[in-house]
């Protein structure tokens, strides 16, 4: 349970690329100003087995690149394995949809209606030199893969992100988002 509890503090807040993003933003302008704001949330979730060992995480993500921003949230299990923490994306309760689906916006949700995702395949994260890293790759159709690395530091949070279409690359940004603690 140490592990898991480090693994969280490190991940709950909230974060931005700010610095990163005004270093590209001339040469890059594509390359977006994101933010993650990172919510554990077991306390919204009633039913939880006695013994549950996990925490259940709201993630939410905005994109921001010439002038559109773009909302992005998930809901994540982080569970402490032998090896590392694993993530496993559930899908988003039933009543809220991607943009509507906020830590503030969540009301109590029964643990038993909860749906793991089907189409991610779980990330185990692995700790090396006192920094977090793993990922995984996911079909998300037979014809659409997505790939994430992530490594994590009380410093950083390093992200990963292609999506590919039958090999080609149609999303990714050649480079990790770097995100820093606000």
């Amino acid at each position: 349970m140490k592990q898991l509890q480090e693994f969280i503090s490190i991940l709950t807040g909230s974060f931005n690329n700010r610095e990163q993003w005004e270093s590209m933003k001339e040469t890059n302008p594509d390359f977006p100003f994101a933010e993650h704001v990172n919510t554990a949330c077991n306390h919204k979730i009633t039913g939880l087995p006695e013994d549950f060992a996990g925490v259940f995480m709201v993630e939410e993500s905005y994109f921001t690149a010439k002038g559109n921003t773009h909302a992005a949230h998930h809901f994540f299990l982080f569970t402490e394995e032998e090896n590392g923490v694993l993530l496993t994306s559930y899908e988003i309760p039933e009543g809220y949809d991607k943009s509507s689906f906020t830590y503030a916006n969540l009301t109590e949700v029964s643990y038993s209606s909860l749906k793991r995702s089907e189409r991610f395949t779980p990330a185990l994260y692995t700790k090396k030199d006192g920094v977090w890293e793993g990922g995984s790759t996911s079909m998300f159709s037979p014809v659409l893969k997505f790939s994430l690395f992530e490594r994590f530091s009380p410093e950083c949070l390093e992200v990963t992100e292609t999506m590919e279409v039958q090999g080609k690359q149609t999303f990714g940004y050649g480079v990790p988002i770097l995100y820093k603690r606000v």
